[in-house]
């Protein structure tokens, strides 16, 4: 029967009352302690919990605990891939815990991501996860680490996504490593002359993928001759190849985009141009998101395992799993028709 609208919403007292038992054990049963109840006592309160229609009160467990059964996910951009397949990774190691994920994409903006920081503490999530790219020069970045900082003396728990220029649990990608292994694949295919769609400058993931690049380029004697700064989305790779194109590209073999979906946005531009990616040009990205295998040519890209970088950094944060345990997430150079040997 359904409830009337003015109906007083069943407590845990009365729960117990229904069952027959006590209110300690009632709070047992529904609110997951780790006690052992008596059988018959944990189907009468789960039965008595039905009839009434009872929902367990999140918020009075947050208060007596000092979190929830929630953990909290901050990205850059829900619909970029690379986001996610770390959320999805996220979402699964949560599963296996009996935790469920909240999430909110910070759109790449530091007050963003601060204000929403500020306002998940007061949901007492039991971890707060950081995947969000982040920049060497945000002045909120004091008072993040405040925010987060009294949210961990409170019990919580933080792990994000970076190189340590937090002084919070960490986990790495290897962005320097893996595109100085692209170049040097790269240059074994007989490319010499690149040209590099960055990220904005001063986002760590762009910038260490832009040193590890010519890195690797310069150790195999060629030349980077352009580089040319532009946002992480799709769209973004598409105008800054547009751009690279109207300053010219005569002499460059091979366009370095330090994400996929830029990647795929400057063969867009290729294409747009007249050009043919992997035969006139030659395109690769970085991350090795699932599209790439099926656009026309499939991409060069470096592949990182994002899903299992997603669920580390829960275990890190719950305390499963040291920051070290595991080390730097592996980057592995995988070769595509983007890039054909010259």
């Amino acid at each position: 029967m359904d409830r009337e609208p003015n109906a007083r919403t069943a407590t845990l007292h009365d729960v117990a009352r229904e069952a027959g038992v006590s209110l300690a054990t009632a709070s047992r049963v529904l609110n997951g302690s780790t006690r052992k109840v008596n059988e018959e006592y944990r189907q009468r309160v789960i039965d008595a919990a039905a009839r009434l229609d009872y929902t367990t009160n999140l918020s009075a467990q947050a208060i007596v605990r000092g979190s929830t059964t929630t953990v909290a996910l901050l990205v850059a951009d829900i619909a970029d891939p690379y986001f996610a397949q770390i959320a999805a990774g996220v979402v699964r190691e949560a599963d296996e815990d009996g935790l469920i994920v909240t999430m909110a994409a910070t759109e790449r903006d530091p007050e963003r991501e601060l204000a929403l920081v500020r306002t998940l503490r007061g949901q007492r999530p039991r971890a707060m996860l950081l995947a969000a790219s982040r920049r060497s020069d945000e002045p909120e970045t004091a008072a993040l680490v405040a925010e987060l900082a009294s949210y961990e003396r409170a019990g919580g728990r933080v792990a994000y996504l970076g190189s340590g220029e937090l002084d919070f649990r960490a986990v790495r990608i290897g962005n320097v490593a893996g595109a100085e292994a692209l170049a040097r694949a790269l240059a074994g295919l007989g490319y010499r002359r690149f040209a590099v769609l960055a990220g904005p400058e001063g986002l760590h993931t762009g910038d260490d993928r832009l040193r590890g690049f010519t890195a690797g380029v310069e150790a195999a004697g060629g030349t980077i001759a352009r580089v040319e700064r532009a946002g992480f989305t799709r769209d973004d790779g598409r105008e800054g190849m547009q751009r690279l194109l109207k300053r010219g590209v005569e002499g460059i073999e091979l366009v370095f985009a330090v994400n996929d979906v830029m990647a795929m946005g400057a063969m867009t531009a290729l294409r747009e141009a007249g050009l043919e990616p992997g035969r006139e040009l030659a395109v690769a990205g970085f991350d090795d998101i699932p599209t790439v295998q099926d656009v026309s040519p499939p991409l060069t890209s470096v592949r990182i395992p994002l899903q299992e970088t997603g669920r580390r950094l829960l275990r890190v944060a719950l305390g499963e799993e040291t920051a070290a345990d595991g080390g730097e997430a592996s980057a592995e150079v995988v070769l595509r028709a983007s890039t054909p040997a010259r």
